[in-house]
């Protein structure tokens, strides 16, 4: 087995779609198919099933992807760490970060990183808070940044920026005559265009409703969306409201497409996630003084 024939099978798993892991790993969709044939045969075992023109992991398949991905960790750990001893000259940075920090606040940090060592490579990766928190446990990224509170007693959680959350609605919603709001008008009549479970802006949402004295289930969810671009498009279309940073909502208030209710929320805090018994590379140690760095 080698270790490029492991990068396959992770990447083909992640997808169930052979065209797509061959793209997302630069090779040809053949020499993908012949990679996961040669290694069901060597070892006699299905990976896959093969339903019409779709694959699917197979039981052994799904066993088998949790021991690749930490091997796959553990040899990107080793190439990290010879990357220090050659000046950080070469190597790799694996990072998730949810999607508002991702869009808003890491690329410039990033970038300067980038000016600095423009031999090492970031593999950026989006996720929610959940998946973020997951992907550093199980040692996928060395460093992860974060919107939402975690409970995660192997990683260590650094706060590094702050972040406001806005109510918006579109500019024909009763709220958009910036009457203040009561938080019962929260759980009143209107309807939220809401994101996923376990991204930060719900769960930071839900627990202003909670700290407010009253139940988040009562919330009335019209939409759950996967992303801030598809929340604030539902909302523009709609008669919704919705909670969003202020950051992934400006240029749709300075648009006038969106329009910000008179309720304040809570600041919600950005954090840094990192393992707290694995290796720090000096290339994360770098990144993690920049991001820490107050502007």
């Amino acid at each position: 087995m080698t270790f490029e024939q492991l990068a396959i099978f992770v990447a083909v798993a992640e997808r169930e779609h052979l065209t797509q892991a061959a793209a997302a790993i630069h090779l040809t969709p053949s020499a993908v198919s012949s990679a996961i044939k040669n290694l069901e045969a060597f070892y006699g075992v299905e990976l896959f099933h093969r339903v019409g023109r779709r694959i699917e992991l197979t039981q052994t398949g799904r066993v088998f992807l949790g021991e690749a991905k930490a091997t796959i960790a553990r040899v990107r750990s080793a190439e990290l760490m010879l990357s220090e001893l050659g000046g950080l000259r070469r190597g790799k940075l694996s990072l998730y970060a949810s999607q508002t920090i991702a869009s808003y606040w890491l690329p410039p940090f990033l970038m300067r990183f980038k000016q600095d060592y423009p031999g090492i490579e970031i593999d950026l990766t989006i996720g929610n808070t959940r998946t973020v928190a997951e992907a550093v446990t199980q040692g996928e990224a060395e460093l992860g940044f974060v919107e939402g509170e975690i409970e995660a007693p192997l990683l260590s959680a650094k706060i590094v920026a702050e972040d406001a959350l806005i109510i918006v609605v579109a500019p024909q919603h009763p709220w958009a005559d910036r009457r203040p709001l009561t938080a019962k008008d929260l759980v009143g009549q209107t309807s939220w265009v809401m994101r996923e479970q376990g991204s930060g802006t719900r769960s930071e949402f839900e627990h202003a409703i909670d700290n407010l004295k009253l139940s988040h289930d009562d919330l009335k969810l019209a939409l759950v969306l996967p992303s801030n671009e598809a929340v604030l498009s539902a909302v523009c279309a709609g008669n919704c409201a919705a909670v969003i940073s202020s950051a992934a909502a400006r240029a749709y208030l300075h648009e006038g497409l969106v329009i910000k209710a008179a309720f304040d929320l809570p600041v919600r805090n950005f954090r840094m996630l990192r393992h707290t018994q694995r290796h720090s590379s000096k290339a994360s140690e770098i990144l993690e003084g920049l991001c820490s760095v107050k502007t």
